[in-house]
C-alpha cells in the first residue's frame, strides 16, 4: 500500500499499515517526552489507560461484526487514536475520561462507520470535542508546569489524582492548579483570552508565570517535539509536507495581520505555532489519510482552510484552542474539496 492517499499515478511502496502505524507512533515520542518533562507523569498514565480501553472496544467491536480479530486489531490504528487521545486530554483530569473518550472514537466514529478506511471524521478529534463538550470542567482542568506547582506530584501521587481525584496527601484537583500566590492557573492559550476579556493586553497577560520566558512555559517544547516527530514522518515519507506547510503558513499569515492591526489584542504568530495543539495537529491530525482531501491542491486548500478556522476560533471563539473543531470542520469540507480540486483525467475522451 502506499504510505498516504494520494490522486493517480500510485507509486507502491511495500508497506504495511501495521508498520505506518508504529511509526508516527514513534513520532509521538519526543512530544511525549516533553509533556512527562514539564507535567509530570498523568498523559503517559491517560495514554496507557486509552489504549487498553481502545483494544477492549476494537476486540469487541470486530467480533460483533464477525471481522478477522487479528489482524485488524495488531494493525495499530487503535493505538494511535488511543495515544493522540491521551496526549490531548489535560494531565489530572480523571481516568474515566480517556476510558470514555476511547470507547467513543473507537466504537462510534470508527467501527460503526465500517472500519479503518472508512471514518469520515478522525476519531481522536471527535472524541476530544464529544468530551469537552460533555464534561468541560473535567477537560478544562489543565495542570500548571511542574516548576510551578505549590506541591509536589510524582507518579504514584499524580495515578491517585487521576483515579480518585486526590493526592494521598489529600489535595484536590483544583489544590493541585492553585498558584502558590493563591490564584488558579491556566493555560497560556486560555489566559489570553480571558485577560482580554478582562480589558488587558496581550503584553500585560504574558506576565502572568504561566508564560515563562518565552511563548508559554513548556507548551514551546512539546510544540517543538511534535515538530520533531512531524519532520521525522516527513523525512521517511509517511506523511505528505504540503499539508504541515499549508496550515502553519495560512495560521502565520492570519496571525501576523491582526498582530499588525492590533498587538493588544491578536497574539504574535509565534505565539500560535508554540501554543496549544498546532503542532499536533499540524503533523498528527490533519495528515490522517482518511478523513483528510486526497489530491495535493485538495491538501493545501483543506490544511489552509484549518488554520483559517484554527485562527478565527483563537480570537473569537468560546474555546481557546480551535484545532479539534477546525479538524472536524474540515473533515465534512474535505469531499467538496476534492469534488472541485480533482486533477484532469488524462487518456478519456469527452463525450459530445
Amino acid at each position: 500500500m502506499t504510505y498516504w492517499i494520494a490522486s493517480s499515478p500510485h507509486n507502491h511502496a511495500q508497506s504495511s499499515t501495521a508498520a505506518l502505524m508504529r511509526l508516527v507512533i514513534l513520532a509521538t515520542l519526543p512530544g511525549i517526552f516533553a509533556q512527562w518533562y514539564f507535567f509530570g507523569w498523568g498523559n503517559i498514565i491517560h495514554i496507557s489507560i486509552a489504549t487498553i480501553t481502545a483494544l477492549v472496544c476494537e476486540f469487541f467491536m470486530l467480533s460483533l461484526r464477525k471481522r478477522k480479530v487479528k489482524p485488524e486489531l495488531l494493525d495499530g490504528s487503535a493505538i494511535l487514536t488511543a495515544v493522540l487521545i491521551g496526549i490531548s486530554l489535560p494531565a489530572i483530569a480523571p481516568w474515566w475520561v480517556a476510558v470514555i473518550g476511547s470507547a467513543f472514537a473507537i466504537i462510534v466514529v470508527k467501527q460503526l462507520y465500517g472500519g479503518i478506511g472508512h471514518n469520515p471524521f478522525n476519531p481522536a478529534m471527535a472524541a476530544y470535542v464529544m468530551l469537552l463538550v460533555s464534561f468541560p470542567l473535567q477537560m478544562t482542568s489543565w495542570q500548571p508546569p511542574l516548576e510551578l506547582m505549590q506541591f509536589s506530584l510524582g507518579f504514584f501521587d499524580t495515578l491517585t489524582v487521576i483515579l480518585t481525584g486526590f493526592t494521598p496527601d489529600g489535595f484536590s484537583v483544583e489544590q493541585l492548579r492553585t498558584h502558590i500566590d493563591g490564584y488558579t492557573m491556566a493555560t497560556p492559550l486560555d489566559t489570553v483570552k480571558t485577560n482580554l476579556t478582562l480589558g488587558m493586553t496581550v503584553a500585560e497577560s504574558t506576565t502572568s508565570p504561566i508564560f515563562g520566558e518565552h511563548f508559554a512555559l513548556g507548551w514551546e517544547w512539546i510544540n517543538i517535539g511534535f515538530l520533531l516527530g512531524g519532520i521525522f514522518l516527513i523525512y521517511k515519507k509517511a506523511i505528505p509536507w504540503v499539508t504541515p506547510l499549508s496550515f502553519l503558513a495560512s495560521l502565520f499569515v492570519c496571525s501576523f495581520i491582526a498582530y499588525a492591526i492590533s498587538p493588544d489584542s491578536a497574539s504574535s504568530t509565534m505565539f500560535h505555532w508554540l501554543t496549544g495543539a498546532t503542532m499536533l495537529g499540524a503533523f498528527f491530525i490533519l495528515t490522517d489519510p482518511v478523513s483528510s482531501a486526497t489530491s495535493v491542491k485538495g491538501r493545501m486548500v483543506y490544511a489552509a482552510l484549518a488554520g483559517f478556522l484554527v485562527f478565527i476560533i483563537r480570537e473569537f471563539g468560546g474555546y481557546p484552542d480551535g484545532v479539534a473543531f477546525a479538524v472536524l470542520l474540515c473533515n465534512m469540507a474535505g469531499p467538496l474539496i476534492d469534488q472541485y480540486t480533482r486533477p484532469r483525467t488524462y487518456g478519456h475522451q469527452v463525450e459530445k
